[in-house]
């Protein structure tokens, strides 16, 4: 288990309850789908600033892209009192039909930085495919945990599991077990995965399932939101819980039906804040 001090990311309890708004162009996405005009850059912004004041108050930390809303939320003191600042330290680039189909250290991003404005961690998203070689993934992660390690900074790593580029069949649920087997054990204070099955599937095959990438992680792990509706998020969280997870880092489940109204900040108060604090509950009971 991770050796690092992780309570500025963590609840009372001792589970995490974190908030992710380091989408970007999959963000941009969600609100083309709802507007017929173009999704300016100040629109995103506008949304992952507002979500951070609205939201930071109920979760034990909060994933900040410098892309589009650190600098803001810095300046702004956006972030609220308790609530741990994690910045994302990756770069994104499309591949396919894939919106986020590559991923790299984004070498732009001083680590040290990070830390005097008051953040406590990074986060590196790492793609995984059966068919590419694991030497490049391995090295990513850790020269990503060594650089977070120097500064001072709690490191993060999210492998998430995709189909393969050659076209044959791929078994995406399998992908997230071999992620974690070859990354799982490598220095990361904290592990971020994909819900197994998506959470489709009985409590004890969820549960069964994230019994088994317990014992194949050797930090606490959590779990996100993609790929679950946010309906069905908060049990299929209680059910990774009891399977060993330590909690959740999850955006789309929290705000994702906040997308295209037109009073953004009502909509936090009325149905994000709801399910963010259902979500606090859920692992508060199972952990606590």
């Amino acid at each position: 288990m991770s050796k690092t001090d992780l309570s500025v990311l963590a609840r009372p309890s001792g589970a995490f309850a974190m908030m992710a708004i380091d989408q970007r162009e999959s963000m941009r996405a969600m609100f083309a789908e709802k507007q017929s005009e173009p999704v300016t850059d100040q629109q995103l912004s506008h949304f992952k600033v507002a979500a951070v004041k609205t939201l930071s108050q109920y979760a034990s930390g909060v994933l900040i892209d410098p892309q589009f809303a650190w600098r803001r939320a810095v300046d702004e003191k956006a972030v609220a009192p308790g609530c741990g600042l994690v910045a994302a330290g990756d770069l994104f680039s499309s591949r396919g039909d894939e919106i986020v189909g590559d991923s790299q250290i984004d070498e732009s991003i001083d680590p040290a930085q990070i830390k005097r404005d008051g953040g406590a961690a990074l986060k590196l998203l790492i793609i995984y495919r059966e068919d590419e070689p694991s030497e490049a993934r391995i090295q990513m992660v850790d020269t990503f945990v060594a650089k977070c390690r120097a500064a001072g900074l709690i490191s993060l790593i999210e492998p998430v599991s995709r189909k393969r580029l050659d076209g044959k069949l791929s078994d995406l649920n399998e992908g997230i077990f071999a992620a974690a087997k070859e990354l799982g054990s490598r220095g990361a204070d904290i592990y971020k995965a994909e819900v197994p099955l998506h959470g489709k599937g009985t409590e004890q095959e969820i549960r069964s399932q994230c019994e088994r990438l317990t014992s194949l992680v050797a930090s606490p792990w959590v779990v996100l939101s993609s790929g679950v509706a946010p309906d069905d998020f908060p049990q299929a969280v209680e059910w990774a819980c009891k399977g060993g997870a330590s909690g959740f880092l999850a955006g789309r489940a929290v705000w994702r039906n906040v997308i295209g109204s037109k009073d953004i900040e009502t909509e936090l108060r009325n149905d994000a804040v709801v399910r963010m604090k259902k979500l606090c509950d859920v692992v508060d009971r199972v952990i606590g």
